[in-house]
C-alpha cells in the first residue's frame, strides 16, 4: 500500500511537467526562431554540455560553492540567532542592524564582497552566505522567542544546564520555524550563486549561461537554464526529505489522523 501511495503521489506531482515538456517538444519542432530553438536541439545541447566535461567544469564548482555558502549561513544563522535569543537585551540592540543588513540585496553587495574576498570561489561562497544567513538567523531568533515561557521556567526549576536546555528544548522547539528559514535560504542561495557567477566568475553554471547568451549560443543558454531549474527542483526534493526527518518528532495533526482513520 505504501509503494502504491508513493507511485500515485509521484504521478500526481510530475504529470504537469511531463505534459508541458511534450507540448513544448512538438510545438517547437518547426520553430525557426533563433531565440526559441526546437526542444530537440536544446536537448542535444543539454546532453553535450552536462553529460561530459561540462559537469566537472561548471556544475561541480557551482554546487560546491552553494553547499559551502549554505553551510556557513547555517552555522552563523543558528549560532547567532541562538545567542541573541538567550540574551534579549543584546537582541533588542542588534535588531536595527539586523533589519538594515537584511534589507540590502546580496546581489547589490557583490562588488564590495568581491573586493574584500576576491573574485574566486571564496567571494562566491561569501556572497551566498551573506544572502542566505538572514532568513535562518531571524527565524531561529523568532522561533526560540515563540516558545512558551513556562517551558523555560520548568527547565529552570529542574536546574537543567544551558547546553541541555539548548539541545533538548530550545532548538527542537524552534525547529519548525528554523526549517522554514532554511528553505527560504536555499532558494536565495541558488539565485546568488547564479548571479555571482555571471558577474566575475570564470566557471560555473551562471558563467556558462551568460557566455552562451553573449556568443548567441542560444541552445546552450537554454540548456543551462533548464539545468538550473532541475537543480532547484532536486534540491527542494532532497530538503523535503531532510525536513521530514528533522521534524519527525512532531505529532501528526488531527486532520491527518482523521484521514488515516477513514
Amino acid at each position: 500500500m505504501r509503494l502504491l501511495s508513493g507511485i500515485r503521489l509521484l504521478a500526481w506531482e510530475i504529470w504537469l511537467p511531463v505534459l508541458i515538456v511534450v507540448i513544448w517538444y512538438f510545438g517547437s519542432a518547426s520553430s525557426k526562431s533563433p531565440y526559441f530553438p526546437p526542444l530537440s536541439k536544446i536537448w542535444k545541447a543539454f546532453v553535450h554540455n552536462w553529460f561530459g566535461e561540462g559537469f566537472t567544469k561548471d556544475v561541480v564548482p557551482s554546487l560546491t560553492n552553494l553547499g559551502l555558502g549554505l553551510a556557513v549561513a547555517l552555522a552563523i544563522g543558528i549560532g547567532v540567532g541562538l545567542l541573541l535569543a538567550l540574551f534579549p537585551l543584546a537582541a533588542d540592540i542588534a535588531d536595527p542592524f539586523l533589519q538594515f543588513f537584511r534589507a540590502i540585496p546580496a546581489l547589490a553587495l557583490l562588488p564590495a564582497l568581491f573586493i574584500v574576498f576576491g573574485t574566486g570561489s571564496t567571494g562566491n561562497v561569501a556572497a551566498i552566505a551573506f544572502g542566505a544567513v538572514w532568513p535562518i538567523l531571524l527565524n531561529t531568533l523568532d522561533g526560540i522567542r515563540s516558545i512558551d515561557p513556562s517551558v523555560r521556567l520548568v527547565a529552570r526549576s529542574y536546574r537543567i544546564r544551558t547546553p541541555l536546555l539548548v539541545s533538548r528544548v530550545l532548538l527542537p522547539g524552534a525547529m519548525p520555524q528554523i526549517t522554514v528559514g532554511i528553505r527560504t535560504s536555499l532558494a536565495i542561495g541558488v539565485v546568488i550563486m547564479v548571479g555571482s557567477e555571471m558577474y566575475v566568475s570564470t566557471a560555473g553554471i551562471g558563467h556558462f549561461v551568460i557566455v552562451a547568451q553573449q556568443t548567441f549560443a542560444i541552445a546552450d543558454m537554454w540548456s543551462g537554464i533548464i539545468l538550473l531549474g532541475i537543480i532547484g527542483y532536486l534540491l527542494n526534493v532532497v530538503y523535503g526529505v531532510i525536513e521530514r526527518w528533522l521534524l519527525g518528532w512532531q505529532p501528526r495533526t488531527q486532520g491527518a489522523l482523521a484521514a488515516k482513520g477513514k
